[in-house]
């Protein structure tokens, strides 16, 4: 006698999260670099799953390590995917667009402000005013979801883009300015 009971067959993913298993990071990179790649990937894989608890604790461990070094790395990272993502020229529509693709896709996260969307946009492109600024801390969770967006469009890998971001922070701390 056979089996008629139909087979259920999950539907395929529609991407790839990244993947929680750690990375090994360059060991001479200094601890607090190690901290920040780590929270940031943890984060980034908390977006991909839409995982509330895991992006919010990621999130923490940014706060709780040096946020303006994390800051630097998230706005390099942006400026970066937004090159590549638009490489034939970013226009004012195409950042409504990630702002509205990465508000709509932040829909699981109700405690997060547009303006902090902005911010994190505006401040990556070295078009707003630190002084003028009404918060003295930068906001890694915004920051984390427009980089999950722009990564989702660019089909990036987190790691790649945030080895390349570190590398660019280490380098601009490094140059002498004349």
């Amino acid at each position: 006698m056979t089996d008629s009971s139909p087979v259920s067959i999950p539907p395929a993913p529609a991407s790839t999260p990244p993947s929680r298993v750690p990375i090994a990071w360059p060991a001479e990179w200094p601890v607090e670099v190690r901290k920040i790649a780590d929270a940031t990937n943890d984060a980034l894989a908390a977006v991909a799953a839409r995982d509330p608890i895991a992006f919010d604790d990621a999130v923490e461990l940014l706060g709780r390590s040096d946020s303006a070094q994390a800051g630097h790395v998230h706005a390099e990272m942006v400026r970066t995917l937004l090159e590549e993502v638009h490489s034939d020229g970013l226009t004012g529509e195409n950042v409504q667009e990630v702002l509205g693709r990465t508000v709509r896709g932040a829909d699981w996260l109700p405690n997060l402000d547009i303006a902090g969307f902005v911010e994190v946009l505006t401040g990556a492109l070295g078009v707003s005013d630190v002084e003028e600024q009404s918060r003295t801390k930068p906001r890694p969770a915004h920051a984390l979801l427009v980089v999950a967006d722009l990564l989702a469009v660019r089909r990036g890998r987190a790691e790649t883009y945030l080895r390349r971001a570190l590398a660019e922070v280490h380098r601009a701390e490094t140059i002498e300015m004349p």
